[in-house]
């Protein structure tokens, strides 16, 4: 009997932001479907969140998908997405 061929598993993306200084106590959690941002103050819990969104937004602009995108592509867009 022939052994079914090997399927690849298909190709997932998703980003994860830590944040990782919170002296408040406050537990901060931002998910969807391609990114989770855990932890940080308010402060780097907010900027961390507008930068993916940001990024989502480029990502949409370019028509490119997140697990299409290189390394070195996103690396541009999420700093090109930091706010200041």
């Amino acid at each position: 009997m022939k052994k079914a061929p090997r399927r690849s598993p298909a190709k997932t993306a998703h980003l994860l932001g830590v944040g990782l200084d919170n002296q408040d106590g406050h537990k901060r959690l931002t998910s969807a479907e391609q990114f989770t941002i855990v932890g940080g103050s308010d402060e780097t819990h907010g900027r961390m969140t507008e930068t993916v969104i940001k990024t989502f937004e480029e990502l949409k602009t370019r028509g490119k998908a997140l697990k299409a995108v290189e390394p070195q592509e996103l690396a541009e867009i999420i700093h090109k997405s930091t706010p200041r």
